[in-house]
């Protein structure tokens, strides 16, 4: 499947901590103490994300393994898990290591439902002005995973870093054909993310180092996927 060249040049750092011994509490404590003085930029939000992935799970197997080079495809919206998507965003995440590009184009809106499965998609995917490139690389996708969690945005002082805290994480079972969402999974834990720009790398030990958690590999569509198929490692 054909993706665009990776750009450093406009690429981001994306740090994950996953938090599992602390309240929440607490963790809003350590941003709010950090000597970078966090503040909120926007309130808080659901976000929810359909993952789409080949046949074979091609994005999937190649995150488990840690492979440098790593993609991902997502139709993401806020606001209300199910029932009339107004303003879908088709995303494509392209990663070198701890860098990112992403790509967004939105979508025509669509219901989800028992109804939704991959003719409907089909149908918003044709609707929507897509660049032939990711067209393309649609035809050879399909549903694999539904999430949800609630986010909390912050940014330093000097707005170079970008935090975010996402909690209520609920992954949802999503197939090609009749869904009913009803194979579900939520967890308890935390994930905290640092998002920069590549020219700020020299900054950003300052900014993790004071925060309180340990840097871990974290994908929740990799974490998604092991509980609701298991079958799959």
């Amino acid at each position: 499947m054909f993706f665009p060249p990776f750009n450093q040049d406009i690429s981001r750092y994306e740090r994950k901590f996953v938090v599992s011994d602390l309240h929440y509490a607490a963790i809003l404590q350590a941003v709010r103490n950090h000597p970078a003085a966090f503040g909120v930029i926007f309130h808080p939000r659901y976000i929810n994300n359909i993952y789409l992935d080949s046949n074979d799970l091609d994005f999937f197997y190649d995150n488990v393994s840690g492979k440098g080079s790593r993609k991902k495809a997502r139709i993401r919206w806020y606001g209300d898990l199910t029932g009339a998507i107004q303003k879908p965003v088709l995303e494509f995440k392209v990663r070198e290591g701890f860098l990112g590009n992403k790509l967004s184009f939105p979508l025509k809106p669509f219901n989800v439902d028992e109804s939704l499965n991959m003719d409907v998609l089909k149908r918003v995917f044709d609707e929507s002005d897509l660049p032939d490139w990711a067209y393309e690389v649609l035809q050879h996708l399909s549903p694999s995973l539904l999430n949800r969690y609630s986010r909390e945005y912050f940014t330093t002082f000097d707005e170079k870093f970008r935090l975010t805290i996402d909690r209520d994480l609920s992954y949802h079972a999503i197939e090609p054909v009749n869904n009913t969402f009803l194979r579900s999974y939520r967890s308890d834990d935390f994930i905290v993310e640092v998002k920069y720009d590549f020219v700020h790398d020299k900054e950003a030990a300052f900014v993790t180092n004071n925060l309180p958690f340990r840097l871990t590999k974290s994908s929740k569509y990799v974490n998604g996927m092991e509980q609701l198929h298991p079958q799959l490692m």
